[in-house]
């Protein structure tokens, strides 16, 4: 039967019952990941060597750390902004105004961090932290989803996701029902998607490699190259903020606990895996080895820009002399799709980027663990499944000219492979 707001999108994830399974696996992961990078035999797949009391979790300290730095985050994000845009058209013909100021709260933490630190600020004990900080992010990430959800109750239907609304109250608090969730001007799943979880992941990061240097007097190379390599990708994301206006999260799918839980605790505990890693089981890394680790990022990173900044140069204006030469694939809706270019050599050039990228990340730290590998494994995943949701919706939006386009194109990721 049809739903008030017309017919339910289909179920994913394995329903309520994948939901529910995912609620209890996605934090439980990070758990064991944080525990396994400072255990001695750091295995990603063998269970922990010991299980944390409550009192290991649970701190007062942490919980007022972990909200004054949702305060900081929130309060930049109202800093006026150098630019504000325009999201897609809403079903109510409406189009949301974003502030692009993502970058500029990069900068401006990393202004109060340094002064902090030059006046005594002890970064180097936020690693010792780590546990009870996730612990809290995981707590403020089931009580945030489920104000949404509720929020959601009273919402009108033209507000509501295209998915999340399935009736089934578990299945819709993990993927969430409002597409757009906000009080007044601010924006939480905008907010969420960028800002404490991948300024939060760089500073912790940072506090790795502060403590490092702490422990052996200097940070190594291995250290450097992840702190520089992470922090270029997160520099890279704030810069070209406005483009994830266009992205899956923000034009597709409700703000419920699977992208509040990813954006504020998933992020920051585990993308910081490598750094966590190498802190407990420092590696060597010579110069030619480094040289070629940075090689590989290098190409990753420039295939990822290249190809995002292709497509966001030809949404904004077809006729840019960047790609105005581009061969193009007309649809019924009207817009146009590239066939040549970065996405004429795959569906997903900028997947492929990000999957280099992600070996580069984990290289640093040697071949002798699988533990900091997670994060290319995982990846891998996350992208193969979202590249699925990806094909689904484009073959349902433009049709044939889809078909014709994977005809044209017909590896999705990985030229050859796949």
């Amino acid at each position: 039967m049809a739903s008030p707001e017309g017919p339910r999108a289909p179920l994913e994830f394995g329903g309520p019952m994948g939901a529910a399974a995912l609620m209890l696996l996605l934090p439980a992961t990070v758990f064991h990941l944080l525990l396994a990078a400072r255990s001695g035999p750091a295995r990603l797949l063998g269970p922990p060597a010991s299980l944390p009391g409550l009192e290991a979790l649970w701190s007062p300290r942490a919980l007022l750390l972990w909200l004054a730095w949702l305060g900081l985050q929130a309060a930049l994000y109202l800093l006026p902004a150098r630019k504000v845009a325009k999201g897609l058209e809403l079903k109510d013909k409406s189009r949301l105004r974003y502030p692009i100021n993502g970058f500029q709260a990069l900068v401006l933490t990393a202004l109060l961090v340094g002064l902090g630190m030059s006046a005594g600020l002890p970064l180097g004990a936020l690693p010792e932290m780590l546990l009870p900080l996730a612990f809290v992010a995981t707590l403020t990430a089931f009580i945030f989803s489920l104000f949404l959800y509720l929020k959601a109750q009273v919402a009108p239907v033209s507000a509501l996701a295209p998915g999340g609304n399935s009736g089934n109250p578990i299945y819709d608090f993990f993927l969430g029902r409002e597409l757009n969730p906000r009080i007044c001007s601010f924006d939480f799943k905008y907010f969420c998607e960028l800002r404490p979880g991948l300024i939060g992941w760089v500073l912790i990061n940072l506090a790795l490699l502060v403590k490092e240097a702490e422990l052996r007097g200097r940070p190594s190379l291995a250290m450097w190259l992840v702190n520089g390599f992470q922090l270029l990708y997160v520099g890279d994301a704030l810069w070209h903020e406005e483009a994830v206006l266009t992205t899956m999260d923000i034009t597709h799918d409700g703000f419920g606990f699977m992208l509040a839980f990813g954006d504020i605790a998933w992020v920051p505990f585990t993308y910081s895996l490598q750094a966590q890693f190498l802190l407990h089981h420092p590696q060597p890394l010579g110069l030619p080895m480094a040289a070629t680790i940075c090689l590989i990022n290098a190409i990753g990173y420039y295939i990822f820009r290249g190809a995002n900044s292709q497509k966001n140069t030809f949404r904004k204006n077809p006729s840019d002399p960047r790609v105005a030469g581009l061969e193009t694939i007309s649809t019924a809706t009207g817009r146009q799709l590239l066939v040549s270019g970065w996405w004429g050599m795959v569906r997903h050039p900028n997947y492929l980027g990000d999957l280099i990228m992600a070996l580069a990340w984990s290289l640093p730290c040697g071949v002798s663990h699988l533990l900091p590998y997670f994060y290319l494994l995982y990846f891998t995943a996350l992208l193969v499944h979202r590249e699925a949701r990806d094909e689904r919706q484009c073959l349902q939006k433009y049709g044939l000219a889809w078909q014709e386009y994977c005809r044209r194109v017909p590896y999705r990721i990985m030229p050859y492979i796949y």
